[in-house]
């Protein structure tokens, strides 16, 4: 049975830089980082108290398209047009020019350190 997500692995080529990004910018915490016991990466994993969200992966020799077969990592958040602003004034690449609103929220999409799709989401 399953029970929940566990996280998001997302490919990066610069550890510190994403670290910096997902804890400093998005306002996730690092949970716990070390070196993989059989492959030459890093990991990272970050999220909120103790929920893991997402896995940094750095290290990885193979080939990853930025999209891949996961087309977008989506966060929940509250008060998204001041995120929408924050993200601005920061200087993070933002994929949609305007928040959009859904009959279930409003949401809008940006860009992570190595151009992963992500997204802030509001429910209603």
């Amino acid at each position: 049975m399953i029970t929940g997500i566990e996280h998001t692995g997302i490919m990066v080529t610069n550890m510190e830089k994403s670290l910096s990004f997902y804890t400093e910018i998005l306002g996730l915490k690092l949970l716990d980082r070390f070196n993989h016991t059989s492959v030459p990466v890093e990991l990272a994993f970050l999220g909120l108290e103790d929920k893991v969200l997402v896995e940094l992966i750095a290290g990885y020799s193979g080939e990853v398209t930025n999209e891949g077969k996961v087309h977008h990592l989506a966060f929940s958040v509250t008060n998204i047009e001041e995120k929408f602003e924050i993200l601005k004034e920061k200087g993070v690449q933002l994929k949609d020019k305007e928040i959009t609103e859904l009959p279930n929220g409003k949401y809008f999409f940006f860009y992570g350190p190595d151009e992963e799709s992500l997204e802030f989401f509001e429910g209603k």
